[in-house]
């Protein structure tokens, strides 16, 4: 399905600089036949006792690093292979930049030298170099597209599960998961809905050519598993907070989804032809019309509800990408 929308809005700065709390974004909540209007702190109540949400614990690296004698010219570090290469994209202006060349080196802040190896697809590079996570959050600053008027701290682009153990973490913030609050998490926890950790470390994204996500290092602990298995054999629902939770546990689960303990690298595209096998409902952001994510929320949601949200959020001025609003999508009735 391509969904064919125009004039849907950008979120140009957080909620707080709107002067809206960051649970009091709009929640636009969509199910087979009905669309609603809600604020998100109104969360709890449209959940069930025993339902889960899978949330992913990535904690959001200032994953922007300026070049040095290049003025505009920023790398943004986007995933760590295991051989301790990266995979970059270079910008100018925030705009993707065709200067790599192969065997190129690059100078960045802090003195750290970057070389350009080979091309991982299009638009990125697998380079080499010594940049830790540490040296990040010293030189680095999160990762601003246009749409976004002023630079702001990397605690705006950090969620409240964020793990800051030190190590690995996610080029852009895992962004559905934006408007929890540790307020709003207790009384989810008060009214016994249950929260399943996953990590899944994103990548950057590719507002203008929506490639479809290439792998990324993800985890599924034990613990979850058993979480999501028993709500299942239970009958509660399974909603995934932002579509790296569902990449996550759909990489773990059977096609009778059934889910086991994983962890490595998925390069899972999920789509209508594949369906969901684990995740029942989804907690997203707004995705632009040619977003590979849609075919992700059309799996689990189906064309018809997806496009009834679409046309609603664009009828009300809903807010699209990372600092914007929310949809709740779900197929199957609380209680039902």
């Amino acid at each position: 399905m391509s969904l064919d929308f125009t004039g849907y809005l950008f979120a140009t700065e957080p909620a707080e600089a709107r002067g809206v709390e960051r649970d009091g974004v709009r929640l636009l909540v969509g199910r087979p036949g009905s669309v609603r209007h809600q604020v998100f702190r109104d969360l709890p109540s449209l959940l069930d006792p025993g339902d889960v949400l899978v949330v992913n614990t990535s904690t959001t690296m200032p994953a922007a690093v300026p070049v040095i004698g290049e003025d505009g010219l920023v790398l943004h570090f986007s995933t760590r292979l295991d051989d301790g290469r990266w995979i970059v994209e270079l910008r100018r202006d925030m705009k993707p930049s065709s200067e790599g060349v192969a065997g190129k080196r690059l100078e960045l802040k802090g003195g750290a030298p970057v070389t350009l190896e080979a091309h991982f697809t299009e638009r990125l590079w697998a380079a080499g170099t010594d940049v830790t996570p540490e040296y990040l959050d010293l030189n680095g600053s999160p990762i601003r597209y246009s749409y976004v008027e002023h630079e702001w701290p990397i605690s705006f682009y950090r969620t409240v599960f964020s793990d800051f153990t030190p190590g690995l973490g996610s080029a852009e913030m895992p962004s559905a998961a934006r408007p929890f609050t540790e307020a709003l998490v207790t009384r989810l926890a008060s009214r016994g809905i249950v929260f399943a950790p996953i990590t899944l470390h994103t990548g950057v994204a590719s507002p203008e050519a929506h490639e479809k996500p290439y792998p990324e290092r993800f985890s599924v602990p034990a613990a979850t598993a058993r979480l999501i298995n028993h709500a299942r054999a239970d009958g509660n629902r399974v909603i995934a907070v932002g579509t790296t939770a569902v990449r996550a546990v759909e990489s773990a689960a059977s096609p009778s989804g059934i889910v086991s303990a994983a962890a490595g690298w998925t390069d899972l595209v999920v789509t209508p032809a594949r369906g969901a096998y684990a995740i029942e409902g989804l907690l997203t952001g707004f995705h632009e019309p040619r977003a590979s994510h849609l075919m992700m929320l059309e799996a689990i949601a189906g064309p018809d509800m997806l496009e009834s949200c679409y046309r609603a959020a664009v009828d009300s001025g809903y807010l699209w990408h990372e600092f914007g609003d929310l949809n709740l999508l779900l197929p199957a009735p609380a209680g039902g």
